[in-house]
């Protein structure tokens, strides 16, 4: 028999959190091992019993879900944590990302893709909907054009290498980037490789810190 794979939904709102116990577990191989109303009891509730995967919802009092990401992956690295919000934010979506979130889910999905949600986080994907995609790429391409200029003159970057040298400044990994762009996670691999040789880096951390100097 598979293992279950345990599940913390954390919403302040208790009826909302709830319904989503109660679609989560008609699926088999779901356990919910509690709800929290908060950052800070989800984080209590972790030490009594650790989940495989969170339900954090973004917006809530004491410790909102940005916040109660961040603390998560700092003390459970290998604990996947999926947004819930019913706000597609391009700032809380990149906040949430680059704190270790697996992925951004809207509260108004269908309880099918939710399941296939907390399923797919927890073997490791990336969640990241269509519509929250393009939001990040947006987000991604929306930034000043003085800093395109400064990397493509200080580089000779392609438009396509400024986009991903920003979001890989920004703290993407190459998963994210390829979703966020529609891109394969291959040739993301190849841009980011021939950044690093604009860059003169031999590796992620040097190109970021090359490209911090620039902006």
């Amino acid at each position: 028999m598979e293992k279950k794979i345990k599940v913390l939904v954390t919403d302040d709102q208790r009826e909302l959190a709830e319904e989503l116990k109660n679609v989560l577990e008609t699926d088999e191989r779901l356990e919910v091992t509690g709800i929290a109303t908060d950052g800070f009891e989800a984080l209590e509730k972790m030490k009594e019993n650790t989940p495989d995967v969170v339900l954090l919802d973004i917006r809530m009092p004491n410790m909102n879900g940005v916040v109660a990401t961040r603390h998560i992956k700092t003390e459970y690295p290998d604990v996947k944590v999926v947004i819930l919000t019913t706000f597609d934010d391009s700032d809380y979506i990149l906040n949430a990302i680059n704190n270790g979130a697996s992925g951004y889910l809207l509260k108004d999905i269908g309880g099918s893709t939710l399941i296939d949600a907390v399923k797919n986080a927890y073997a490791g994907d990336t969640i990241l909907p269509a519509k929250i995609a393009r939001r990040i790429a947006d987000a991604a391409k929306n930034v000043s054009a003085d800093r395109e200029i400064k990397l493509t003159r200080a580089f000779a970057l392609s438009d396509r290498e400024v986009e991903i040298a920003l979001m890989m400044y920004e703290g993407f990994t190459n998963r994210q980037i390829s979703s966020a762009l529609k891109l394969t996670e291959g040739t993301t691999r190849n841009y980011v490789s021939s950044i690093y040789i604009k860059t003169n880096s031999e590796n992620r951390a040097e190109a970021v810190q090359a490209i911090k100097a620039v902006l």
